[in-house]
C-alpha cells in the first residue's frame, strides 16, 4: 500500500455532479480537491459526434454495461443499464438531452420537509450552470460554462409531429425549461459547436492546471473510512496497487445511483442484515442505503414512412462517411444532432396538476438510429426501411426497486432490482401513453407519411393486449435515481443539505439523492445537484 495522502475534499465519481463539485471547491486555492474516477479519460473523438452516442450505450467503452436482475413483472427479462464509467460519468455517454424536470417536482421535494429545494430555490443552481446560446430569460442564462443549445436537426418529420400534436389538442411549447413544461415541441441539448459538451468538457477540462485539484482515473474506490463517526478519507485501488487518501474536511460520494449505495454498502453503512449476510462489519445500520430506486420505464411504438424523408437515406455508408469528416472538423452535418429530438410531455386526463407522460419521437426506426446503414445495391420498398419511432412513458412512476450487492468484492457488479411495472399505476399510465400517441399519429399532418402500425400493431387493441405487449417489450429510458434519498424519514440516506445521517463529513451528491424521480431527462437535475452540494459544503466550510 503506497503512502497516504491528505487532502481537504475527497470526491468519488467524476459524473455529472462530481465534475461540478470539483470545480466550484477548487475555485478556492486553499481547497486541496481530489477526485477520483474508476473510469478512463475521454479521449475517443469520435464519441464527441452526438449520432454516435448509441454505440457508446452499447459499447463497453466508458461504460459500465450493467444488466438488472430478471424483471418479475417483465416476463422475467433482464434489462440492459449502461452508466457512465469515465469522466463526466453518463453525461459522456447520454443521450444530451436537456429536461429540468416539472416545477412541481421539486415543490414536492419541499413540501418533504427539504428546506431549499423548492423549484424556486433550485432555479438559480441550474442558471448557475447554464450557457444557453439561443435562450435567455427568466427561465435561461447563458453564462454558465454547461453550453446548451436549441435542438440542431432540420428534418421535416419533427415539425409534422408537432403539428400533430396540436391538431390532437395539445399545446405547442418551444421550451420544456420554461414558464410551462405541458406541450410537444423540440429537446434542448448539451451540444456545443456540434460535438457533445459532457459535465467534463464543461467543468473539468478548463480548470485541469488548478494545482490544488488533483484527479485520478481508472482509480476504484472500495471503502470509505470512518473513524469515530466520521468520514476521514478512502481505499482506492489504481493499476493494481492499493492506496489510501484522508480528508480533513468531508468525502463527497458521486458515484450515481448504482455505485453510490454499493460504495456505502461495501463501507459498512446501510442495512445491518444485509451487510451481515455478506460478512461486512456494520459502521451505521442505515436502512434505506440502496432502496427506493425509481426509473422512467418506457415502450417503443414504431410506424412505416409512406415518403422516404426519414434519417434513413442520411445514413447511407457514403452519405455517413462524409458526415462524419464535416462533424469532425467543422461541427456540422447528421452526425452532430441527435435522432430523438422531438418529443412531448401529455397529461393522460384533464385536472392533473401536470403531465404525467413524456414522448421522445425519432424520424427513423430504431435499427437505423443504431447505425444498421441502408445497402444502396438492394432494391426494396420505401416503406420497408423508411420509419418513425417514438418512445412513450410515465415521468412519475410509482414502482420502486432497490440496488443490493451481490458480494463484498468492489470489482462485483451489485445486484439491480428495477421491479418496473410492479404498480398498476403505471401500467394504466403506459395504456393511456399508448392510446394517446395513437391519437397523435392519426392526425391529419402524418397523413401523407402514416403507414403500418409496426409496434405494437393494430392488432394490440385491448388493455389486455396492451399489458401482454408492455410485459414483453418494456424497456429503460436510463433515468436510474433515488437509492440514497434525501428526507428525514427512517428510510432516508440524507439530509437536506446532503449529509448522511448519522456519519460526519460524509456527503452525497448525484441522482441517486432524489427522493422523487424528476418528470424527464435527469441529466440537468444531477448537475443541479452538485451545484447545490457545492454551494452547501462551501457554506459550511464558513461556519
Amino acid at each position: 500500500m503506497s503512502e497516504s495522502k491528505t487532502y481537504d475534499y475527497i470526491i468519488v465519481g467524476a459524473g455529472s455532479a462530481g465534475c461540478v463539485i470539483a470545480n466550484r471547491l477548487s475555485q478556492n486555492p486553499d481547497n486541496s480537491v481530489l477526485l477520483l474516477e474508476a473510469g478512463s479519460k475521454d479521449r475517443n473523438p469520435l464519441f464527441r459526434l452526438p449520432m454516435l452516442m448509441g454505440k457508446l450505450f452499447q459499447s463497453g467503452i466508458y461504460n459500465w454495461h450493467y444488466h438488472t436482475e430478471p424483471q418479475p413483472h417483465l416476463n422475467g427479462r433482464s434489462l440492459y443499464w449502461p452508466r457512465g464509467k469515465v469522466l463526466g460519468g453518463s453525461s459522456t455517454i447520454n443521450g444530451m438531452i436537456y429536461v429540468r424536470g416539472n416545477r412541481r417536482d421539486y415543490d414536492r421535494w419541499a413540501q418533504l420537509g427539504l428546506a431549499g429545494w423548492s423549484y424556486d430555490e433550485v432555479l438559480p443552481s441550474f442558471l448557475r450552470s447554464e450557457g444557453h446560446i439561443q435562450r435567455k430569460d427568466d427561465y435561461h442564462n447563458d453564462g454558465g460554462e454547461l453550453t446548451v443549445c436549441r435542438a440542431r436537426g432540420n428534418n421535416s418529420l419533427h415539425e409534422v409531429f408537432v403539428e400533430a400534436g396540436t391538431q390532437a389538442g395539445h399545446p405547442r411549447n418551444d421550451d420544456f425549461n420554461g414558464a410551462e413544461q405541458e406541450g410537444f415541441g423540440r429537446f434542448d441539448f448539451t451540444i456545443r459547436k456540434g460535438k457533445r459538451w459532457s459535465t467534463s468538457s464543461a467543468f473539468l477540462k478548463p480548470v485541469m492546471s488548478r494545482r490544488n485539484l488533483t484527479i485520478e482515473t481508472g482509480a476504484l474506490t472500495h471503502r470509505i473510512l470512518v473513524e469515530s463517526g466520521r468520514a476521514v478519507g478512502v481505499e482506492f485501488s489504481q493499476g493494481g496497487e492499493f492506496r489510501t487518501a484522508r480528508a480533513d474536511g468531508e468525502v463527497i460520494v458521486s458515484a450515481g445511483t448504482v455505485n453510490s449505495p454499493q460504495l456505502m454498502l461495501l463501507s459498512g453503512i446501510g442495512p445491518a442484515d444485509e451487510l451481515s449476510e455478506h460478512d461486512i462489519d456494520t459502521v451505521l445500520d442505515l436502512p434505506g442505503v440502496g432502496k427506493n430506486l425509481q426509473d422512467h420505464v418506457d415502450c417503443v411504438m414504431s410506424w412505416e414512412c409512406l415518403k422516404p424523408v426519414t434519417l434513413y437515406g442520411d445514413l447511407r455508408a457514403d452519405k455517413l462517411a462524409w458526415s462524419l469528416v464535416e462533424g469532425m472538423l467543422f461541427g456540422r452535418g447528421t452526425v452532430t444532432t441527435f435522432p430523438y429530438e422531438a418529443g412531448a410531455f401529455m397529461k393522460s386526463h384533464t385536472g392533473l396538476a401536470s403531465p404525467d407522460i413524456q414522448l421522445h419521437f425519432m424520424p427513423a426506426l430504431e435499427k437505423t438510429a443504431n447505425l444498421h446503414f441502408p445497402n444502396p445495391f438492394k432494391k426494396r420498398p420505401v416503406e420497408a426501411d423508411h420509419g418513425f419511432t417514438l418512445r412513450v412513458g410515465p415521468v412519475n412512476p410509482e414502482s420502486r426497486g432497490e440496488i443490493k450487492l451481490k458480494s463484498p468484492n468492489p470489482d462485483d457488479a451489485p445486484r439491480i432490482h428495477a421491479n418496473y411495472l410492479q404498480s398498476e399505476f403505471d401500467l394504466r399510465t403506459m395504456i393511456s401513453g399508448i392510446r394517446m400517441t395513437r391519437d397523435v399519429i392519426g392526425q391529419k399532418a402524418f397523413d401523407p407519411y402514416r403507414g403500418k402500425e409496426l409496434a405494437p400493431g393494430p392488432d394490440v387493441a385491448t388493455d389486455d393486449d396492451m399489458t401482454k405487449w408492455l410485459r414483453a417489450t418494456a424497456m429503460t429510458t436510463f433515468h436510474p435515481v433515488g437509492t440514497c434519498k434525501m428526507g428525514t424519514d427512517p428510510m432516508a440516506v440524507v439530509d437536506e443539505r446532503l449529509c448522511v445521517h448519522g456519519i460526519d463529513g460524509l456527503r452525497i451528491a448525484d441522482a441517486s439523492i432524489m427522493p422523487i424521480i424528476a418528470s424527464g431527462n435527469t441529466n440537468a437535475p444531477a448537475i443541479m445537484i452538485g451545484e447545490k452540494a457545492a454551494e452547501f459544503i462551501l457554506e459550511d466550510r464558513q461556519k
